[in-house]
């Protein structure tokens, strides 16, 4: 099995993913909050980004979505490339852009993304992984 890990930042669980700019095709590495009380597993959403990379990624908008919580609103929906190298990971998902992510990070991935994967510290407590 495949298996991705990154350290925890100021002890929470993030992880990396990669994203495709639409000028040049460059790619950019975002790091995000792996929280598995981001929406649930039939949320219409994957991840939470800042709408800047939505756009800049060439993020088409599907549809809009009222969030409670920490982001409250009605936010749009962007359907953007995802990958995560180390896992072979690429896939268009549905991605809420927000105008603030949260302090330090580039965003979040939510419940429904987490669960593709089974996920964890896998015996080392300073790290968080996502294995396929």
């Amino acid at each position: 099995m495949a298996r991705a890990h990154w350290p925890l930042m100021r002890g929470r669980p993030t992880i990396e993913v990669v994203l495709t700019l639409v000028q040049g095709g460059q790619t950019v590495t975002r790091t995000l909050l792996a929280d598995t009380g981001a929406g649930t597993a039939q949320a219409p959403f994957e991840m939470l980004l800042d709408e800047t990379d939505c756009l800049l990624c060439g993020g088409k908008t599907s549809k809009s979505v009222s969030l409670g919580g920490a982001y409250s609103g009605t936010f749009p929906i962007y359907v953007i490339r995802v990958e995560i190298p180390l896992l072979n990971f690429k896939h268009n998902l549905f991605v809420v852009g927000v105008a603030t992510p949260p302090i330090d990070l580039d965003g979040i991935a939510g419940f429904r993304f987490l669960n593709r994967f089974s996920y964890g510290n896998f015996a080392d407590s300073g790290r968080f992984g996502l294995e396929m």
